[in-house]
């Protein structure tokens, strides 16, 4: 649905992107994380045809950026960071304008907006003027607009930015509702625990260079390419740790309060003999668990925090 190969953008001496590849298929979700200035939004509006790269090729459905911009344009909803809305207008109002833009006439219309304002659920709001909304239902509305016209392709620049709790939590279930239609969906976020709970892909970027693009468990590899298991016992943790000692599938065994942690040796995924292992030395297990990481830990450990 969105493959890049080589795009770079330069500014003078600057390289905002440089060299990215990047292929995302129908249906996925992807989160593209990076720090502020490292190339983000360049990317996102050289694929929303908004921006020329200085060389590469970009294609979004088949549809070449430098070709057929206008076809683009027609099969994407593209939603920036911060966007205008005009205060005199109403919701529904600012709904069937963009509407209008998009060519969709007739009894349609209101009917269309009316859908696309439930399914954001912004329904109630309908007659509210859009300087009354709050921040996250104008990000909502703004979700609204780019869905008018049935877009096979999303491409939205940090949806969930100054949002409180609540909105953000909103946000992330439409954009969970929004795959399920079988949409194809790029977002950019700073809120790397809520990316990895929706996303199926993520991609990191750093000084306009592309650092890994992977399914999510995947990139967690790279930062921890073997299992490590959380282990509680009653008792003595040190005993319990002697005792998994005698096994050959471990690498090594260290002792936190209230748990071993356990790092399993290379390639083992099978360590369902541990258990048995302690009960049989008279432990009574409290936890047993793999030690899981999240996209801020991979974040911190592939990235610098360099910017272009």
């Amino acid at each position: 649905m969105i493959k890049t190969q080589d795009l770079t953008k330069v500014y003078g001496e600057l390289h905002a992107l440089d060299n990215l590849t990047l292929e995302l298929e129908e249906g996925d979700l992807f989160g593209y994380i990076g720090p502020n200035g490292s190339g983000k939004t360049t990317t996102m509006r050289i694929l929303a045809t908004l921006l020329q790269p200085t060389w590469g090729e970009a294609s979004v459905c088949g549809y070449s950026i430098y070709t057929h911009p206008k076809e683009i344009r027609r099969i994407i909803g593209y939603m920036p960071d911060f966007f205008g809305v005009y205060d005199d207008m109403k919701v529904i109002e600012y709904l069937e304008f963009f509407a209008a833009a998009y060519r969709i006439k007739g009894h349609g219309r209101k009917k269309i907006c009316n859908e696309v304002l439930d399914l954001v659920d912004l329904g109630y709001k309908r007659d509210a003027f859009v300087t009354s909304l709050s921040r996250g239902m104008t990000q909502r509305l703004g979700l609204a607009r780019v869905l008018l016209h049935d877009p096979k392709v999303l491409i939205l620049d940090e949806p969930a930015s100054g949002l409180d709790p609540r909105a953000r939590i909103e946000i992330r279930s439409l954009l969970k509702e929004l795959r399920k239609m079988g949409k194809t969906i790029m977002v950019s976020s700073h809120i790397l625990p809520e990316l990895s709970d929706v996303c199926n892909k993520v991609g990191m970027i750093e000084k306009g260079v592309l650092l890994v693009s992977d399914n999510v468990p995947d990139v967690m590899r790279l930062v921890r390419p073997r299992t490590v298991l959380q282990i509680g016992v009653q008792g003595d943790l040190d005993t319990a740790g002697k005792v998994l000692e005698q096994s050959n599938l471990l690498e090594k065994i260290e002792v936190h309060p209230g748990h071993l942690l356990v790092t399993l040796g290379e390639g083992v995924t099978d360590y369902s003999d541990l258990p048995t292992l302690l009960i049989q030395a008279g432990h009574k297990l409290t936890l047993f668990k793999e030690d899981e990481i999240n996209l801020e830990t991979a974040f911190m450990a592939l990235t610098k925090g360099i910017t272009a």
